[in-house]
């Protein structure tokens, strides 16, 4: 017992000859041992919360990345195929069109001719028509800057036409609603 007095007494901090390697030598081991535990684990924790973002975000960044791409594909398709159903829908007025060509070369019958390129244009005007597109009722209404470009301008006919459309060189054309062609029209003055 002498002799752990004389261990205890060089332990103390009065003692300052060297390190104090054994100072917990008589505490329980799980006081002590539980604080740097307890760092380590909550240093685990956090690193392990860290991983988890990192990985989180890197799969959102991947995704999104993927996003991107598929929808540049996307929006090049749809510009290649835009007109695909037009077309499509025109393929049987140009078939149309080479019927009434074979028959001009072989008939010499104006009217049936004249019917038969009649029914041609019809049926190109519906097709465009089912599609959207709407002619700009121009002659006879006021100027408007935002619908007609003016080619040149004429002296009015009658006072009411001054400023108004006298006569339409170019068809202007609405596709839903929306203008795709102004019309360039004559304007009284």
């Amino acid at each position: 017992m002498a002799e752990e007095l004389k261990d205890t007494a060089s332990l103390s901090p009065e003692n300052d000859s060297g390190p104090d390697i054994n100072t917990d030598e008589n505490q329980s081991g799980s006081t002590h041992l539980n604080e740097p535990v307890a760092e380590v684990s909550e240093l685990e924790t956090l690193k392990s919360a860290l991983d988890e973002a990192n990985d989180k975000f890197l799969r959102q960044a991947a995704e999104f990345d993927n996003y991107k791409r598929r929808s540049a594909r996307e929006r090049i398709e749809l510009m290649q195929t835009a007109g695909r159903d037009v077309i499509t829908d025109l393929l049987d007025v140009l078939d149309d069109c080479d019927r009434a060509q074979k028959q001009l070369d072989n008939s010499t019958d104006a009217a049936a001719v004249r019917e038969g390129v009649m029914l041609v244009f019809n049926k190109l005007r519906n097709s465009l028509q089912a599609k959207g597109l709407k002619p700009m009722q121009a002659i006879h209404t006021e100027f408007n800057p935002d619908l007609h470009e003016a080619i040149t301008e004429i002296p009015a006919p009658t006072e009411d036409l001054k400023g108004k459309v006298i006569d339409e060189v170019i068809k202007g054309y609405y596709l839903n609603d929306k203008i795709i062609r102004h019309a360039k029209v004559v304007v009284g003055k």
